[in-house]
C-alpha cells in the first residue's frame, strides 16, 4: 500500500517536530512538500527532509498537487481559520494544529465549510495517546473510577520574555491568547475528555513576568453537568525552569494522578476494585517513551488508520471545538469577572481580535 503524503504548511517551530515524525516513525506516511510566506523558512526543511518548498498553496497544488494526499495546517493559531478556508476547495483531509481556531464562530465555519467540501477534519491533541492517559481512559470507560468528583491539571512551565519575542504573534489576542490557550489547551482538553461536559466556569488572569497582551498565569474552577468539578492552574512563569504538566481525576471509586512535564507519568493508580492490569501498569504503561515525537506519531498514525478504513478519528472538528469552547468561556469569566454559563455567545473575549 503507498504512503500518505502529507503536504506542511507553515514552517515554525511545531513543523520541526511533525517533520521529524514524518519523516521517520510512520512506515505508512511521508513529507511531500513545504509551505510558508516566508520562502526561505520551508527552503531551511526541504534542504533536510528533501521534499519541495513552495511560498503558497496555490503555487504548491498547481506544481505539485497530484502528489498531496493530506495537508497539515501548522500556521500560528490565529492564521488557522484563514488556512482552512483556504483549502478546503483542494479536497484533501486536514490535520489542523491546535487550537482549531481562536474564535467559536470561526471554528463553526470552518467544520461547516469542510463537511460542504466532503473534507476529513483532524484537531491535533496528541497527549491523548500518551500511554498512561490511555490507561486512565480505559479504567473511566470500564467504569472504574464511579462517580467523578473533581478533575485537577496543573502546568507550570518556563516561558522567559525571549520565548514570546521569537515570534511576533507569541502573547498577542489576535494570534495568539496566553498560556491557557497556547499552553494550556492540552490540559483543559484531557479535562474535558475525562470530566465530560462542562457547565459553568470561572477564572482569574495575570500577567506577572513578561510583557504580552495575554496572561502568562491564570487559575479556573469548572463546574460539569455531572456535578462534578474541576480546577485549573496554569502559568508559564515558573522559574527558573519548568516544573511540571500533571493531571488528577478522583472518583468515588478510585484515584489517578499523572504528572510529568506533559502528563506522562503515571504518579498514582489506586482503584477499589483490583484488576489484573494494577500489577503491571507502572511497568508496562506508567511512562510515554522517550523518543521525540512519540505522541505525536501515535496520534499521527491514528489518523492514517483513520483514513485508511474510512472510520472517525479520536479528535474531529466537533472534538476540537469543545477545548475551544472552554476556553472561551473562561476568557469571557476573566473580562466580566462572574460566571460563565459554557452555552453562551462570546460579547467580551479577546481571542482573535486585534488590540
Amino acid at each position: 500500500m503507498s504512503k500518505l503524503r502529507f503536504a506542511l504548511i507553515g514552517c515554525g517551530n511545531i513543523a520541526r517536530k511533525h517533520a521529524h515524525v514524518l519523516s521517520s516513525y510512520l512506515d505508512d506516511a511521508e513529507i511531500a512538500a513545504f509551505v510558508d510566506c516566508d520562502v526561505a523558512r520551508a527552503q531551511d526543511f526541504s534542504a533536510k527532509y528533501g521534499a519541495p518548498a513552495f511560498s503558497s498553496v496555490p503555487e504548491m497544488m498547481r506544481a505539485h498537487g497530484d502528489g498531496i494526499d493530506v495537508i497539515s495546517v501548522l500556521t500560528p493559531s490565529g492564521a488557522h481559520y484563514a488556512s482552512v478556508l483556504e483549502l478546503v476547495q483542494y479536497g484533501r483531509p486536514l490535520v489542523v494544529e491546535k487550537p482549531l481556531a481562536l474564535r467559536l464562530e470561526d471554528a463553526d465555519r470552518m467544520i461547516e465549510a469542510c463537511d460542504e467540501h466532503g473534507v476529513r477534519l483532524f484537531v491535533v491533541h496528541q497527549n491523548r495517546y500518551n500511554p498512561p492517559i490511555v490507561k486512565a481512559r480505559e479504567a473511566l470507560t470500564q467504569g472504574r473510577f464511579g462517580r467523578l468528583v473533581l478533575g485537577t491539571v496543573r502546568l507550570r512551565w518556563r516561558r522567559d520574555q525571549a520565548y514570546y519575542d521569537s515570534e511576533a504573534w507569541r502573547g498577542t489576542w489576535a494570534h495568539d491568547g496566553g498560556v491557557f490557550m497556547n499552553q494550556a489547551v492540552h490540559h483543559i482538553d484531557m479535562l474535558s475528555w475525562f470530566m465530560g461536559a462542562a457547565e459553568s466556569v470561572r477564572g482569574m488572569a495575570a500577567t506577572r513576568l513578561v510583557n504580552i497582551e495575554a496572561e502568562d498565569t491564570g487559575v479556573a474552577i469548572i463546574r460539569y453537568n455531572s456535578g462534578a468539578l474541576g480546577v485549573l492552574e496554569a502559568t508559564t512563569g515558573a522559574r527558573p525552569n519548568d516544573l511540571e504538566g500533571s493531571i488528577s481525576i478522583l472518583g468515588e471509586k478510585g484515584s489517578v494522578v499523572i504528572g510529568g512535564f506533559f502528563m506522562n507519568e503515571l504518579v498514582t493508580w489506586n482503584f477499589e476494585d483490583k484488576q489484573p492490569i494494577d500489577d503491571v501498569v507502572f511497568e508496562e504503561y506508567g511512562k510515554t517513551p522517550k523518543e521525540f515525537g512519540h505522541n505525536l506519531g501515535e496520534y499521527l498514525r491514528g489518523v492514517v488508520t483513520s483514513l485508511r478504513t474510512k472510520k472517525a478519528g479520536l479528535v474531529d472538528g466537533l472534538e476540537g471545538r469543545k477545548s475551544l469552547e472552554l476556553i472561551t468561556a473562561l476568557y469571557e469569566s476573566i473580562e466580566t469577572d462572574s460566571d460563565v454559563q459554557i452555552r453562551f455567545k462570546p460579547k467580551r473575549c479577546r481571542l482573535g481580535i486585534a488590540s
